[in-house]
């Protein structure tokens, strides 16, 4: 396990820094040249449609927070041969985006220095990287922290160009408004949708995150929030105080913005804010990119090197190293237009696919899935994502479509050449199409996998009742039942567990229903007596969703709690009452009780039950 060292601050600022780069500082001059002043609305366009994949991941990282991020959700939801193409093309879209924000500091040193080579440009790029490859290695609070650093100076700065440009806008260069047609903002809000595509990164290291189930999804929401409106208000104070000529096609848009409102000072201090925004999105890239090597390693379907953390700053070395030598790579020797268009093709395809992961684990009915944020509006939103997604992708082109099939084609050689003899593990998908054949799995990691992730999300340190319901027997029944023949089963079954005789503990049973009444609410009943002897005490579950007959109830009971201890035991005795009181009062608890397919998954309702632990139950 990585460390959780990022608070709710850290999320936002490497949420937004992956968001603020290239789409404010260089894009505008191109969405300019498409649609004119209308590319205010291809923006809001654009943050609409991210809309429904924040919402994906935030359920997504809520319930699974786990390093690897779109892979992981992938990989669990639809199988590790998606996971595999969905883990390179996540790797390959953020370290690519990350490599080439480094790059486009060279705009903004031809400012400083006009007459600068492109090798000096790959020089400054190579640098910043090396860089932030060693902050990486060294601590990924410290990375943190400067990421932190980063976006509030560049927050100060595009918050100082907004206020010091909003009085100067002139109303009659906002006209005509959508000089090319209302189909021209919708082509335009394709071209800048990549813009708002680093806002889902931070689900990548959701396992350094604390209180993952909180902090990510308000994060993420705090960060879509700040970056629309930075980019709606920088983008429309541009449009108002640049002449339509100088902005058309211009490549530093807001530092040009900036020269007209303060000469030369205004466009260095834009400047400053577009390099400290390329930083954030190279230092972001690279934290969230290593984790995907990470993540598809413990899972063996890379190499086992790439899963090493350093004992002391737990940190991934390989993984970083790796991905930043690729950075490094694309810097010196890549720079075509089509490698940057097939990262926003690969991006747009993992966020279909992660609405579909977010079908699949609903529908699969697991249990163990619980996320803490649940998307809005469903299933009606993600079948909107998917729509509007296709679209999106037409719009690339063949070719960056070509490279990403071989992207696929990659992960299908890597699976069966391989990963396949090495993974054992179901995913969600399987559950999906079992339960509608109605046949049963044969293995159950993923719900053990979610148990486990779900207990260390939520810091559930188990006390001595789950212990107790670790190790209790489980009975569940099909048909429907009397008490009379239920309490013989329970007998039966405790006589071997406590080494008492059956007859005596079915007679104590029936004493005990005569005596006081046992049905604590309707469907619901826990027996518990008192046996002799010393150091004596044991729970069983049983559920009977057709219904066990007690003589004095009116309504059958689905749910028994048994509790059987010897009178030393009376405080545990207690305490269990107490327990199972928290547990069946929660809102929830019926419907996963009654939903539960297997006993595993009955065990699992308590075990994960959001009740009050106590040390010395």
């Amino acid at each position: 396990m990585l460390k959780r060292e990022l608070g709710l601050f850290n999320v936002f600022a490497i949420s937004t820094g992956a968001m603020i780069s290239s789409g404010l500082f260089v894009l505008p001059g191109l969405a300019y040249a498409q649609a004119g002043p209308a590319m205010i609305l291809a923006y809001l366009l654009a943050a609409i449609l991210i809309i429904p994949s924040m919402f994906a991941k935030a359920e997504l990282a809520s319930a699974m927070p786990r390093a690897g991020g779109d892979y992981f959700f992938i990989d669990r939801s639809l199988g590790p041969l998606l996971g595999l193409f969905g883990g390179f093309a996540n790797w390959f879209s953020i370290s690519l985006k990350s490599a080439f924000a480094l790059v486009g500091i060279g705009a903004f040193a031809i400012l400083l220095k006009p007459d600068i080579s492109s090798i000096q440009i790959k020089a400054i790029a190579m640098s910043a990287c090396l860089f932030f490859i060693l902050l990486n290695l060294f601590s990924i609070k410290l990375t943190g922290r400067i990421q932190v650093i980063l976006v509030i100076l560049l927050l100060v700065i595009c918050f100082f160009y907004i206020g010091r440009g909003f009085i100067a806008t002139q109303p009659e260069r906002y006209t005509p408004f959508m000089p090319n047609g209302f189909w021209s903002v919708v082509t335009t809000a394709g071209l800048v949708f990549v813009s708002f595509g680093g806002l889902t990164k931070i689900a990548s290291i959701a396992e350094e995150v604390k209180s993952p189930a909180r902090n990510i999804p308000l994060g993420m929401f705090l960060s879509f929030i700040v970056v629309t409106s930075i980019y709606i208000l920088a983008i429309g104070v541009t449009v108002g105080i640049v002449d339509g000529q100088d902005l058309h096609l211009s490549l530093i848009p807001l530092s040009l913005g900036a020269g007209k409102l303060m000469g030369f000072p205004g466009t260095l201090i834009l400047s400053v804010g577009a390099i400290a925004a390329f930083f954030t999105t190279a230092n972001s890239g690279l934290l969230s990119a290593s984790r995907t090597p990470l993540a598809m390693s413990r899972d063996q379907l890379l190499p086992g090197w790439f899963a090493k953390v350093h004992p002391k700053t737990s940190t991934p070395i390989l993984s970083i190293l790796f991905t930043g030598g690729f950075m490094m790579g694309v810097i010196l020797f890549l720079s075509t237009e089509n490698l940057v268009k097939t990262a926003s093709t690969l991006m747009i395809l993992l966020f279909m696919m992660s609405n579909v992961a977010v079908i699949v684990m609903r529908e699969s009915k697991i249990q163990n899935y619980r996320p803490h944020f649940k998307v809005p509006i469903y299933p009606w939103m993600p079948a909107f994502a998917l729509s509007a997604y296709g679209f999106l992708l037409i719009e690339m082109g063949w070719i960056p479509i070509l490279i990403s099939v071989s992207f696929f084609l990659f992960g299908v050689v890597i699976y069966f050449g391989f990963a396949r003899k090495r993974i054992k593990r179901s995913s969600a998908l399987m559950h999906l199409v079992k339960r509608i054949s109605a046949k049963e799995l044969k293995t159950r990691s993923l719900e053990r996998e979610l148990r486990d992730i779900v207990i260390e999300r939520d810091e559930i340190v188990g006390d001595q009742f789950d212990l107790f319901v670790r190790s209790a027997e489980i009975l569940d029944l099909e048909a429907s039942t009397s008490a009379d023949k239920v309490f013989h089963q329970i007998s039966e079954i405790l006589e071997k567990r406590l080494q008492l005789d059956s007859n005596t503990l079915y007679q104590k049973f029936m004493e005990r229903e005569h005596q006081a009444y046992t049905i604590v609410r309707p469907g619901l009943a826990i027996p518990h007596i008192i046996v002799p002897g010393e150091d004596q005490f044991d729970i069983m579950l049983v559920r009977c969703l057709k219904g066990i007959r007690f003589s004095i109830a009116d309504e059958p009971v689905t749910t028994l709690f048994i509790l059987v201890g010897s009178m030393d035991q009376r405080r545990y005795h207690l305490r269990a009452l107490m327990s199972i009181a928290h547990i069946v009062q929660e809102p929830d608890f019926e419907k996963r009780w009654k939903a539960a397919r297997t006993t595993d998954e009955l065990r699992d309702v308590l075990l994960l039950s959001k009740r009050k632990r106590s040390d010395d139950l």
